[in-house]
């Protein structure tokens, strides 16, 4: 039996926010350590899992957060929002907790925001991932992912995201 067959995404709710925030934290004080440093890996998390920023994804319609349960407890999680583009929608987030990387559940999560794109009538997913990330680039490129363009974005604190953004076209 397949690990995704005991997966399952479900939307966040206001009683996720601190499961979300604790996840997030491990997720990315351990993949990002070698890319960024830990200063900007904390300033990142105590900005983006904030009850307000996680509260604009509730009962939102044009933005989506959800979480990846297995076997009921949380491994992972995606979000996604419609941008400007009428033909666009954007992968903010796709994290897993690294002992349950190389499953398909990476696929899973890209397959279901997919899913999303197609059901909101739009036709490119694109994101950001940073330069030196080289596992995430590895993982989109080999989902059909092409580089769009190189961006730095100022992120506040004194720190950027030295990032390229990706897209790939679904016909």
């Amino acid at each position: 039996m397949s690990v995704t067959e005991n997966a399952r995404l479900e939307a966040l709710t206001t009683a996720d926010f601190k499961v979300v925030a604790e996840l997030g934290a491990s997720i990315w004080r351990a993949h990002y350590a070698s890319i960024v440093s830990l200063a900007q890996i904390e300033y990142m998390l105590a900005g983006r899992y904030t009850s307000e920023n996680l509260s604009n994804y509730i009962n939102a319609t044009d933005r989506w957060f959800e979480i990846l349960w297995l076997n009921n407890q949380a491994v992972g999680y995606c979000s996604y929002a419609l941008t400007a583009n009428p033909a666009e929608m954007k992968l903010e987030q796709l994290y897993l907790l690294e002992a349950f990387r190389s499953k398909g559940l990476g696929e899973l999560m890209l397959r279901h925001v997919t899913t999303a794109l197609r059901k909101q009538h739009r036709s490119l997913l694109m994101l950001q991932v940073n330069k030196r990330n080289l596992s995430s680039i590895a993982f989109y490129t080999k989902a059909g992912f092409q580089l769009r363009e190189e961006a730095v974005f100022d992120i506040g604190g004194g720190y950027f995201m030295d990032d390229y953004v990706m897209e790939k076209q679904f016909p």
